[in-house]
């Protein structure tokens, strides 16, 4: 398959989504141990890499667990307790969104039941029970756990007669609101990006699932675009597994388009499906999109390591991914960075995350 995609017109694209970043801002700074993650400069990077800074967004320590996802879950766990109270929580996860959502469920004082895939390491599959949810192993793919985890919320409610409420992190027709305010939790990431560096950033990388934090990413980034032609904006560069790229394959096939997935060590990247409510950001407002391999990943995450910096294989994907991107001159030609760019790595989880 092809490794690279990219789209010259992105940043020239203006986002329309109007969300309330204030008002989940303000939410997030009221939640017991909320601070900025850190924002760390490496200039050893940004001399491999031939640009003026490289920064890590290092999401391994955030609101008491080593990932990013409990920015959206913990809002958006927040307004499904506010339409049905009382109800247990119910998702699918590769490991952190499914933590997160069990973590936010035992603080709000209610029950969950979290659906995991088959392939699931037995240790992630403990954190998220510690949790105090019920964990449940499905025999298939994410996108079957996904399936599965829908259909279970959709039953007339749990033996206790208690109401269900799916908080998933992917989209489909029909199930849309609750993965928007996912994303709306997941742009307190860049906005705490731009506070620290006193700018936006020319570069911003982001590991890629089924999308919805680079839809969180690309929205910030493009949002109040005036579309004139010249002015410089923020690239977003979306890095998938090359095993499971389903966002860079549907920008290159102009359509959403699901991919078979086989095991990675970047799980909580391992999803088949682009979610529909990002998918349509990502295919107008993305910049470009690469593809990289476990190894590629493995290096990135010990390279991190070294530098002081706890990053996963998921998190560490986007090193990976900028090295993929400006090592190719071609590649660094379409995302047209000055030479003294700032770059941001978004790393999304610690080395002992679910």
């Amino acid at each position: 398959m092809t490794l690279w995609f990219s789209n010259p017109a992105a940043r020239q694209w203006p986002s329309t989504d109007g969300a309330a970043v204030d008002a989940v801002r303000v939410f997030h700074r009221g939640l017991d141990g909320y601070a900025p993650t850190p924002l760390v400069d490496l200039p050893a990077l940004a001399a491999e890499l031939g640009v003026g800074r490289v920064l890590v967004k290092d999401e391994s320590a955030r609101l008491g667990l080593p990932a990013f996802k409990i920015l959206g879950a913990s809002w958006a766990c927040r307004q499904a307790l506010d339409r049905t109270p009382g109800a247990t929580l119910v998702t699918a996860t590769d490991g952190n969104h499914g933590r997160a959502v069990a973590r936010m469920a035992r603080e709000l004082g209610t029950g969950a039941t979290i659906f995991v895939p088959a392939v699931m390491p037995e240790s992630t599959a403990t954190l998220i029970a510690s949790e105090g949810a019920e964990v449940i192993r499905v025999a298939g793919d994410y996108d079957e756990t996904v399936r599965t985890a829908a259909a279970y919320a959709d039953e007339q409610g749990s033996a206790s007669g208690a109401p269900r409420a799916l908080v998933q992190d992917t989209a489909w027709e029909g199930y849309e609101e609750v993965p928007q305010w996912i994303v709306h939790g997941y742009a307190t990431l860049p906005e705490e990006v731009d506070e620290a560096l006193g700018r936006q950033p020319d570069l911003f990388a982001v590991p890629v699932g089924v999308g919805s934090l680079a839809q969180a990413v690309v929205s910030h980034y493009r949002h109040g675009t005036s579309g004139t032609p010249g002015t410089p904006r923020t690239s977003v560069l979306a890095v998938e597994p090359d095993s499971a790229a389903c966002v860079l394959t549907s920008l290159r096939d102009g359509i959403p388009t699901s991919v078979p997935t086989a095991a990675t060590v970047m799980a909580g990247l391992n999803c088949g499906t682009v979610s529909s409510l990002a998918w349509p950001v990502l295919r107008e407002g993305c910049d470009a999109a690469v593809a990289v391999s476990d190894e590629a990943a493995l290096t990135a995450s010990r390279d991190l390591g070294e530098l002081g910096v706890s990053s996963g294989p998921c998190g560490a994907a986007t090193l990976a991914g900028v090295r993929a991107a400006l090592s190719d001159p071609d590649r660094r030609a379409d995302l047209a960075l000055p030479p003294d760019a700032v770059v941001v790595l978004l790393s999304t989880e610690g080395v002992d995350s679910a």
